[in-house]
């Protein structure tokens, strides 16, 4: 791996690049330059380099101003910092390309054939370094032709200063001036491809390779079921073939990538038969050998060429000294615990009997219904899911460690295997953790109320959604009830029946026994405290699985955005009747229950609600303080309409807000990094609301997990006057003390 950077400037050929050329090249250029040179059949093209990158800005004028961008960060809030990555972005944005060095780009794109379309992909000069790794947050554009080319490298050029990558440098307090490669490479149409680990990390001696039909970002983003095969690392004998459901496939237009629906027939065909398996899992322990270390590389074929797209080393296989063994997934760490049990693999609720207490549950992903399995388990893992998903907020409600969008947990993992859920870490690890471990010892148990040492103006409010915890949290250091989940008190007061199965059987005063028995048992666990309880928000995909649950609930394909909340009490009278009776009963006994509507999209709906409950013996009632969730940004132009309307008090549902704002779907894996309670979008929605919300007279709370996890977030909404907030139960602690560290922040700002 001799390094050739002495002569690296400007413009180099892929093949004239080494391993070590990192500092010219980027972590990619030189790996990809390190494979061509190993023999290794790599797609041509060729690099401008960082040095090129530099020259540019030289030029341009602007390098000391970017300079001193990255120098700043390290002592800026979250807002400085972003407005300090825009106005580096901008001055990129429009930084003129040297003549000279468009010239070459041109002739150099030229040379890689007629009508050729290239992949523009940025490689960072830290990136796979030992300490660092911005992989995935740079630019990567396919598909290009030669009208785009300049437009992308330079596109390449300002993702070195997104929010993201500004961020994480701020974070590892790295100071010195960025620089970033851009490799220009031949695409190739691939016909089949996928990705490949040298070690299983599940079966040491064993390879994994994964393959579909058509790009390989088909398998990457987890967008189809890909065949998985498994090969003998020391014979190449294939030893395990699984066939994935490939219900599509991403192939190259003239007009650019389209997807494509295939039969089922096609669906389920093989991608690679046994020839093309050993070949692809030789060619992969070939770069193993090379590099001295597994490898997960990225292939395809086109016709029956095979070519390498790339390769990097395995992370996941690094054992962390405390760990129990070799780390087999990585996912969305939910809490901080860490417990080991033997694993079982359910795909419904209905295979409940084969789980025993203390396994760890490992699934697709959940619903209401599995709720009684989860009780059981020492911990969760799933393929699917995101920070705000079913799994995740069950899994903090009763304090087990979960993993959720591991992708193939169901696939990786076998019954029986013995493994650590490692939440705060997000890993799941083979064997047990050490017994001297305390952290292995999944407990729930509340801090007394005397440990709390903040008392802060911002009161602090809990979230829950089941009964048998209520007089342990009630004991906790909070201000009440901020978020009681009406749904998932009916799935656990009903034991798994969809209550308008209950209705259609005439076993309604059956409903309202339960429910007003669990509400009893919270209201008055935290009386005189208020309990805000909010209407049930039922959401079709997870409550289809219920007992009854398929004659009543639609298929939809939006169900986040679809027949849920205020609008479905209008269509629903009957179950939203029986919810208000059981709510009268409570406050008969208990005043401080308080009722909030979730999803409320305009005023006529929640108008029509409110209706409803003033007919009920709910509304007769006298004190009913009643809320609403700002949760769709429809909200934000209608505070003054819901208060005429009787609302005192409107509560973010932060999760619902983020998603709605940035349109990004909050319980896909795909999508989590996308997924940012702090962008500016949401913190300007979160303002107005706060804002208006105060002008109109009524209190606003905020229920989600940023404030537990960002004290900068906490920041902001005390600055905007926000006068709650409610956490999970085991983020208590952490956001009482970023309550009340921004609120001495603000008090001495105002004394100066």
């Amino acid at each position: 791996m001799d390094s050739l950077a002495v002569s690296l400037r400007g413009i180099v050929d892929l093949s004239e690049i080494r391993g070590d050329d990192v500092g010219a090249a980027g972590g990619k250029g030189a790996n990809l330059g390190e494979l061509i040179a190993a023999g290794f059949p790599v797609p041509p093209g060729f690099v401008v380099t960082a040095d090129a990158y530099l020259d540019a800005i030289d030029q341009a004028g602007i390098r000391d101003e970017l300079a001193s961008s990255s120098s700043e960060v390290l002592d800026q809030d979250p807002a400085d910092l972003s407005a300090t990555a825009q106005r580096a972005r901008e001055l990129l944005g429009t930084c003129p390309v040297p003549g000279s060095l468009r010239a070459e780009i041109l002739e150099r794109f030229h040379g890689l054939g007629e009508g050729v379309r290239v992949a523009v992909r940025s490689s960072a000069t830290a990136e796979d370094s030992t300490d660092t790794s911005f992989a995935g947050m740079n630019e990567t554009f396919t598909n290009v032709t030669e009208d785009d080319l300049i437009d992308k490298v330079r596109g390449c050029w300002v993702s070195l200063f997104g929010d993201r990558v500004v961020s994480y440098r701020a974070d590892r307090g790295l100071t010195d001036e960025p620089a970033i490669a851009v490799i220009v490479q031949q695409m190739v149409d691939s016909e089949r491809s996928g990705v490949m680990f040298t070690v299983d990390p599940a079966e040491r001696e064993q390879l994994m390779i994964e393959a579909a039909f058509g790009l390989g970002e088909s398998v990457v983003s987890g967008r189809v079921e890909p065949d998985t095969y498994h090969v003998d690392r020391g014979t190449t004998t294939v030893r395990g073939i699984r066939v994935g459901h490939k219900a599509a496939w991403i192939h190259r237009t003239d007009d650019g990538e389209t997807v494509e629906d295939l039969d089922e027939e096609q669906a389920w065909r093989r991608v690679l038969d046994d020839d093309e398996i050993v070949r692809v899992a030789d060619i992969g322990l070939r770069i193993e050998e090379h590099y001295g270390s597994p490898q997960d590389v990225e292939w395809a074929f086109v016709g029956d060429d095979l070519f390498i797209v790339q390769s990097r080393p395995i992370t996941t296989l690094d054992v962390p000294s405390d760990a129990a063994g070799a780390a087999v997934l990585t996912g969305l760490g939910v809490g901080d615990r860490v417990a080991s049990g033997r694993v079982r693999i359910l795909s419904s609720p209905s295979e409940g009997d084969r789980f025993q207490d203390g396994e760890v549950l490992v699934a697709e992903m959940t619903s209401p219904d599995w709720l009684p399995i989860m009780r059981r388990a020492a911990g969760l893992v799933t393929d699917a899911g995101g920070s705000t998903c079913h799994a995740a907020i069950v899994s903090r409600e009763l304090g087990k460690p979960a993993i959720v969008g591991t992708r193939t947990a169901t696939t990786t993992l076998r019954d029986g295997d013995l493994i650590t859920v490692d939440a705060a870490s997000g890993h799941v690890f083979s064997g047990a953790a050490p017994a001297e471990q305390p952290a292995v010892t999944v407990s729930s148990a509340a801090p007394a109320v005397a440990e709390a040492v903040e008392v802060t103006g911002t009161k602090l409010y809990v979230n829950l959604a089941m009964a048998d915890r209520a007089v342990e949290v009630a004991k906790m250091d909070v201000d009440g009830v901020g978020l009681l989940r009406g749904e998932f008190m009916v799935t656990e007061a009903l034991s798994g029946e969809h209550p308008r199965a209950l209705i259609a059987a005439g076993r309604g005063d059956e409903f309202v026994e339960r429910m007003s028995d669990q509400l009893g048992r919270i209201a008055g666990a935290f009386a005189p405290r208020p309990v805000v309880y909010r209407t049930m928000d039922f959401r079709s995909n997870e409550f289809r699985g219920l007992v009854g649950g398929d004659q009543f609930e639609p298929v939809e394909d939006n169900p986040m955005i679809g027949f849920r909340g205020c609008y479905r009490y209008i269509k629903d009278p009957q179950t939203f009747s029986l919810e208000l009776d059981a709510l009268a009963r409570v406050r008969e006994q208990f005043p401080n229950l308080q009722v909030m509507i979730p999803f409320v999209r305009t005023a006529w709906e929640l108008e029509a609600c409110f209706e409803a409950i003033d007919h009920s013996p709910l509304g007769r009632q006298r004190g009913l303080v009643k809320w609403v969730m700002a949760e769709v940004p429809s909200v934000i132009a209608r505070i003054d309409d819901y208060a005429a309307l009787g609302v005192e008090g409107v509560s973010i549902g932060s999760n619902d807000l983020t998603q709605l704002m940035l349109g990004v779907d909050r319980d896909s894996e795909m999508l989590a990094e996308l997924f940012d309670e702090s962008d500016h979008a949401v913190l300007w929605a979160i303002e107005q609301i706060v804002t208006s919300a105060r002008a109109a007279g009524l209190t606003s709370s905020l229920c989600g997990l940023a404030p537990s996890r960002n004290p900068a977030f906490v920041e902001h909404l005390v600055r905007f006057g926000i006068t709650s907030v409610s956490v999970d139960p085991d983020a208590i602690g952490p956001a009482r003390r970023f309550i009340g560290a921004a609120e001495r922040r603000l008090m001495l700002e105002r004394l100066r």
